[in-house]
């Protein structure tokens, strides 16, 4: 068993997190292009040893496998995003207000890194690039603590990145990975106040909750993605078939992957034939009401009650018709994981009616759910999608990883 000793790991994040809160946008930058560099000149190291992740969990559903899996593919979009962070305003130093109180004081807030982030994962290893280049354009340190499906890729990505720290002089323990993978350590990771800042959970729903309730250091809890796609009356159903089968089928096993089609009852007849063979024909098992059922016969399995709240990961869709727009409004708002949801309409009315009622982090009219992403949204590289409401909420970026302090200027004033 790995020894790992957190209290050591947690001071020289510490003192590193200090020195990286000091350097200049250009310094980061550059720094961060050698980052990209060393990834794509070390592509057949991180394949050999993902390789060798996937062969130790060949038993893993499909669906995790996909997650784990790195293609030269991947590690270059790893690489390019790293790069578009520099291409990023650095929110370090930004003055987001000023004013003079009453007693004549100069008050300034400006954003300020968090400090030390930690960050626990599962199967993604693109996370241990992505939130370590987040996190340095951001002055903060990063502890990463990844699942042990994906240990050796976590493991030499890590080292990729710290060797190349180390070449340009900067602290290696701005980013650490931790090799003991055990729920003990991780327990105690979330234990670690004196050091971390803030903790971000990235994997299944099991195990962010677990981190939620059992951490003593602050949580910005990202979440599973129950997502809808809702085809109103008014749908250009072209258009909703593209949006359905990107949503679904694209990916089935993130987080941003359609879970759940809602179609309203005046085009159910004459719309949900027509998708479901589409998407049967792409491989997706289809699960409906009781209405859907006798819309669809043998080719829908009867939906359960447990179906409307499951995050499938998968090629499965369970599919409900509606009877209005407030009906598929309220469906998700019970049964949605507070993510992504989307409205397919021609109806500016109800489109913005879908956007003002519909409580989740973000929400679309007439695009697909899998945009939801930092990468698409723009941040580069993406720390989470957080679906809680304080702080950070959606895909996470630069500026989330920031806080706020006061600089206050005076001339000898005291309070009365």
């Amino acid at each position: 068993m790995v020894v790992c000793d957190l209290e050591k790991i947690g001071s020289q994040a510490a003192r590193a997190a200090y020195i990286l809160g000091q350097l200049t946008t250009v310094q980061k930058n550059q720094a961060l292009l050698v980052l990209a560099q060393e990834l794509r000149a070390q592509v057949a190291s991180i394949i050999t040893a993902n390789e060798t992740d996937l062969q130790s969990v060949q038993k893993l559903p499909a669906k995790f496998l996909d997650r784990l899996r790195l293609t030269p593919e991947r590690i270059e979009q790893m690489a390019v995003g790293i790069e578009q962070v520099t291409q990023l305003p650095d929110p370090i130093g930004e003055v987001t207000r000023g004013w003079v109180n009453h007693a004549g004081l100069q008050i300034v807030q400006k954003r300020v890194p968090l400090g030390v982030v930690g960050i626990i994962y599962e199967a993604r290893p693109n996370v241990t690039a992505d939130a370590a280049a987040l996190c340095f354009k951001s002055g903060n340190a990063v502890i990463l603590r990844g699942g042990k499906e994906a240990i050796r890729t976590n493991l030499q990505i890590g080292k990729i990145l710290r060797a190349a720290l180390q070449k340009l002089a900067l602290p290696v323990a701005a980013i650490q990975v931790i090799e003991d993978t055990s729920h003990e350590t991780a327990n105690q990771l979330m234990q670690l106040t004196k050091y971390i800042d803030v903790l971000i959970p990235r994997g299944s729903s099991r195990l962010i909750q677990a981190v939620v309730q059992q951490a003593k250091v602050p949580v910005i809890e990202t979440g599973a993605g129950n997502c809808h796609v809702f085809v109103d009356q008014t749908a250009d159903f072209t258009m909703a078939e593209k949006i359905i089968l990107n949503a679904k089928c694209q990916r089935p096993s993130v987080c941003n992957a359609m879970e759940k089609l809602l179609v309203h009852e005046k085009v159910a007849a004459e719309f949900l034939p027509q998708i479901a063979a589409k998407l049967t024909a792409a491989g997706v098992e289809l699960r409906g009401d009781d209405q859907v059922q006798q819309l669809l016969g043998q080719q829908v399995i009867p939906a359960t009650a447990s179906d409307w709240d499951t995050e499938y990961n998968d090629l499965i869709l369970a599919i409900k018709i509606v009877p209005s727009l407030t009906a598929a409004i309220d469906h998700i708002n019970q049964h949605g994981t507070k993510h992504s949801e989307t409205i397919i309409t021609n109806d500016y009315q109800r489109s913005q009616e879908f956007l003002a009622k519909v409580d989740a982090a973000v929400v679309y009219v007439n695009a697909s759910t899998r945009f939801t992403d930092g990468f698409e949204f723009g941040f580069g590289a993406e720390i989470g999608i957080s679906t809680q409401k304080l702080h950070a909420r959606g895909p996470m970026g630069l500026v989330e990883l920031t806080t706020t302090k006061y600089q206050v200027r005076g001339a000898g004033q005291i309070r009365q």
